[in-house]
């Protein structure tokens, strides 16, 4: 058993409860082992706010991932194909997480290979600003990609 005020050592349960009763205090296992659990005198209710505490600080500190989206039609021609891949060279050299996806509207869903194609080149031109997640992959009537960005800048 330890704690604040305890002198650190071996006690029985009934004991170590007894203690934590005369503290007016609560007794914690912290460890559980099979010979020797390791247990604490705390306040329990403070001890929780602590621990949320600093879960709140760790998810603050969390590095929060943005994910853009840029949408082709399976029919894209070059000018509209070059003008999104200079937004989504901005986008992951601004640490954004890209994903490019074909829509495919009635019937252009037969050309499945024109939008592969198209989202390939689209990853090919992206190669120095970001790597590829995941090769094109068709679900439903989209066919996506997603690209994470290679370096961050500090």
């Amino acid at each position: 058993m330890v704690g604040e005020n305890v002198t650190p050592g071996l006690y029985n349960t009934e004991e170590a409860l007894r203690m934590a009763n005369d503290m007016e205090l609560d007794l914690v296992e912290i460890s559980l082992q099979e010979d020797m659990p390791v247990c604490r005198v705390v306040d329990y209710t403070k001890f929780l706010y602590e621990q949320k505490k600093r879960q709140k600080e760790m998810k603050a500190k969390a590095v929060k991932m943005v994910v853009k989206e840029i949408r082709f039609g399976p029919n894209t021609d070059e000018h509209d194909f070059e003008f999104k891949l200079k937004h989504a060279k901005k986008f992951l050299e601004e640490g954004s997480k890209v994903k490019a996806y074909v829509h495919f509207k009635g019937r252009t869903i037969i050309h499945k290979e024109r939008g592969e194609v198209l989202l390939l080149k689209f990853a090919q031109e992206l190669e120095d600003a970001g790597k590829v997640e995941q090769l094109p992959k068709l679900e439903g009537k989209r066919m996506f990609i997603f690209i994470n960005p290679k370096g961050k800048k500090s």
